[in-house]
């Protein structure tokens, strides 16, 4: 079964993140900030990490530097607000796998998870 860490802080997003991951298959574990997603990521093997870019403490961008850094080659997916021109180029740059504009369109977003179905 494919296991998702979800970082996200915003707990209505987060609920919506999840329950469309579980209903599809996955198993998800959630992470509210950026500590939590470090130690998390560290502690288990994920299939695929979600990630919002404004997180209270450490960013987005910043603990998918540091888990690229310390040798994490799972897929880090960018789930943020940021939808401007450049902006998808911007964090494909930064480390990021892939990037996802929000508010979601629940057909793109599942499309493209399911490709890291395992």
């Amino acid at each position: 079964m494919t296991k998702v860490l979800v970082v996200e802080d915003n707990p209505l997003n987060m609920e919506l993140v999840i329950e469309i991951l579980v209903a599809r298959g996955f198993t998800v574990h959630e992470a509210i900030n950026g500590e939590d997603a470090i130690k998390k990521a560290e502690a288990e093997e994920y299939d695929l990490i979600l990630m919002d870019i404004e997180l209270p403490g450490i960013d987005g961008v910043e603990v998918t530097k540091i888990l690229k850094a310390k040798n994490k080659n799972t897929p880090v997916v960018a789930l943020t607000s940021y939808a401007m021109k450049g902006d998808r180029d911007r964090f494909l740059s930064a480390g990021f796998d892939e990037y996802l504009p929000k508010p979601l369109d629940i057909t793109d977003f599942l499309n493209r998870v399911e490709k890291y179905k395992v």
